[in-house]
């Protein structure tokens, strides 16, 4: 008979990696939350929320304090490259999935810090050879054992929130490059036009904008919905636009009429 111990271990694993995402959306929603309420809502021990804090704390989603947890101002804007990642999972896919029809064998493409990103590193082989540029940790972990892709990592200060090098050093590196294809994404769309949260992310975005042939941005319906501080571009300034199947139609026909490429990614389309 075959031993189930292996099985349970990785459900155990899966659950508490769940518990800690409903734990993270919980406390950046609400801001500051008490440890018994947290406990309370999730069932479980003090000592078990203690040690999920503990790990969302490692992973700078948020702050604990005297029997409270704090969301930290990175996250209350852009959220930790863990939480973010497990969002809309299906949209980024068929996002990514889309944008890939942008890309030929040969192609210098750069990818931001986007966690949509991280689903195209995936099916970047697919157009291998390729070369990569990134200031982003999870999309060059994805890339790292493929032979075909060429990869160049950015240089910069690490940012363990959004899991990137930012900064001027990074900002000095894009300006020296010339890339065929820019693939990136936005903290919000404000009539119609890309914004960001912090001057950091601005200024990288920018170079990286300044630096491509082919301009291409993916965002998902959610954006349309947000808030954030710093313009960057509008989305006419882009040679295409992918939106999720979600994003409301106003939408779609409003870009449309102001001259923008509009593509709606099917949620079927990455199968």
């Amino acid at each position: 008979m075959a031993d189930s111990s292996g099985q349970n271990d990785q459900g155990r694993l899966d659950k508490q990696h769940q518990r800690q995402r409903d734990i993270a959306e919980m406390v950046i929603a609400e801001g500051t939350v008490r440890l018994e309420e947290i406990s309370r809502r999730f069932g479980v021990s003090a000592m078990t929320i203690r040690r999920d804090l503990e790990t969302l704390e490692a992973q700078s989603v948020l702050r604990r304090t005297r029997g409270h947890a704090t969301a930290l101002a990175s996250s209350l804007f852009e959220s930790n490259t863990f939480f973010r990642q497990t969002q809309s999972i299906e949209s980024k896919k068929a996002l990514a999935y889309t944008a890939m029809g942008f890309l030929e064998p040969g192609h210098t493409v750069m990818l931001d810090d986007s966690t949509t990103g991280i689903y195209l590193a995936r099916l970047l082989p697919q157009r291998a050879p390729l070369t990569v540029v990134t200031n982003f940790l999870s999309v060059a972990n994805e890339l790292l054992n493929e032979p075909f892709i060429t990869l160049n990592l950015l240089g910069g200060q690490y940012y363990s929130w959004c899991n990137a090098t930012l900064g001027g050093i990074t900002v000095d590196a894009i300006r020296k490059l010339r890339v065929d294809t820019l693939i990136m994404s936005a903290s919000a769309i404000i009539d119609y036009t890309c914004f960001h949260h912090s001057q950091e992310t601005h200024l990288v975005k920018r170079a990286m904008f300044e630096s491509a042939a082919q301009r291409i941005l993916y965002i998902d319906h959610t954006k349309f919905q947000r808030r954030a501080l710093i313009g960057l571009a509008p989305l006419s300034d882009f040679d295409a636009v992918i939106v999720d199947s979600l994003t409301p139609l106003e939408h779609v026909s409003r870009l449309r009429d102001r001259g923008t490429r509009v593509l709606v990614a099917s949620s079927v389309a990455h199968r």
